[in-house]
């Protein structure tokens, strides 16, 4: 497909500012990309999409997704939840293994890449698990997993309770040159818990999840990655004393990288409104308002390296259930730019580079990924943002099956409106 994205505005990272660029696109890679100012090129031979001078970038990176495919289609599946992603302006993601069954043989790995291929809208990278089943008791086959497609290791929904258990898996992983991936949690300090150990448990009389159920996994994990030489990385940090930790082992020289979610960064326990509402219930739970300043700070000084969603749809059967019986999890594609957009950017707090840097070439560069990046030669994975025109957050509109999420009703700037993966326009609002 050949086409020319006409009458866009790109970032400059040297000038700090957005210039009106034309790019073309040939072969599914990016081709061309000339000043607005030297006039309309020659579109002959070539489908044309005006961008009516809304942002161009490249298209948004998800490292965390949860696409319930295998095992709980009625939650989400990889085509409703690509189709999410898209309207979110992401283009590549990589799904969490905790499906039914767990992602932790060959062949269901297969089946995910097989089903992205043929229902899937953006590109999907699998995981696979550390354990069998996620249960922390034996090691998955690493090799087989790697050899049909699985791009790193982690139980995530689970942490991995045993240290033996963990440096094993970093060993092999290392060997392999695989990164592990962390989700940091201590079981024996979160059981019958489901909010954070802060004003809002002690108000309503709730046993709370304290901080350190995090930050004791993420301090053990860091030194048995200094000592097997892995590539670690931190799933969802939420909490003051994680980024502390993070920030002192990568000072020290440790191959540790960490990625932060929009509700952490934006939310804190004080805002949930009472014991109604379970979407204001997710895993990590939001915490302190101390929490919230300490992971922004550690976004902005590279403490944590990039943004990813954790998009975690369920039912609205199950979220209906009350905050002690449903499950823990919020969706999170469809509102993730909006909602930095609006909150760091519009506000001043964060340069319009700072936050695309964080959800495109952080991530690319973190995973070693060919994509994040608008230049001539790379994959042409684009998208396009309306900057200027507010919407209300509607969940009952949402691409994705989950409806999930704290967020309804909030007004917001920064709605992505045209998707392009590999040269392919997957979604259009324009």
């Amino acid at each position: 497909m050949s086409v020319w994205i006409l009458n866009g505005q790109v970032w400059n990272e040297s000038t700090g500012q957005v210039e009106g660029k034309h790019i073309r696109i040939e072969n599914g890679v990016i081709a061309a990309i000339v000043d607005s100012a030297e006039g309309t090129p020659d579109t002959a031979g070539h489908d044309i999409v005006d961008a009516q001078s809304k942002l161009i970038s490249a298209g948004f990176i998800d490292m965390h997704v949860h696409l319930r495919e295998p095992g709980f289609e009625y939650k989400e599946d990889i085509a409703s939840g690509t189709r999410s992603a898209a309207r979110g302006g992401f283009t590549t993601i990589a799904c969490m293994p905790n499906t039914r069954p767990v992602t932790d043989k060959p062949e269901t790995v297969k089946y995910i890449l097989d089903k992205a291929a043929t229902e899937g809208i953006v590109k999907v990278l699998p995981y696979a698990s550390i354990t069998k089943n996620e249960l922390g008791r034996e090691l998955t086959d690493f090799a087989a997993l790697k050899e049909a497609g699985a791009i790193g290791f982690t139980d995530d929904g689970v942490g991995v309770q045993n240290a033996q258990m963990m440096k094993n898996a970093m060993q092999l992983a290392a060997s392999m040159g695989m990164p592990v991936i962390a989700h940091c949690e201590d079981d024996t300090l979160v059981e019958g818990a489901w909010a954070s150990e802060g004003k809002f448990a002690q108000k309503h009389g709730l046993k709370g999840i304290p901080n350190e159920s995090e930050a004791i996994h993420v301090g053990r994990d860091v030194l048995l990655a200094e000592a097997t030489g892995v590539h670690y990385h931190v799933c969802h940090v939420s909490t003051e004393q994680s980024v502390r930790l993070i920030r002192l082992a990568k000072s020290i020289g440790v191959k540790v990288t960490a990625e932060v979610c929009p509700h952490h960064l934006l939310l804190s326990d004080e805002d949930i409104p009472g014991l109604d509402d379970a979407n204001w219930k997710m895993n990590p739970p939001l915490r302190t308002p101390r929490d919230v300043q300490a992971v922004i700070e550690g976004l902005e000084d590279g403490t944590l390296d990039m943004i990813v969603t954790d998009h975690a749809p369920h039912s609205a059967e199950e979220k209906a259930r009350g905050v002690q019986l449903a499950p823990f999890g919020i969706v999170g594609f469809e509102t993730a730019f909006p909602l930095l957009y609006t909150k760091f950017v519009q506000t001043g707090k964060w340069t319009l580079g700072f936050l695309l840097q964080r959800m495109t070439l952080d991530p690319a560069r973190v995973f070693g990924l060919s994509s994040g990046k608008l230049a001539v030669g790379a994959p042409a994975d684009i998208t396009v943002v309306d900057i200027e025109t507010e919407r209300e957050v509607a969940p009952e509109l949402f691409a994705s099956k989950g409806k999930n999420t704290p967020f309804g009703g909030w007004k917001l700037y920064g709605w992505p409106v045209w998707t392009m993966v590999d040269g392919s326009i997957v979604w259009s609002e324009l």
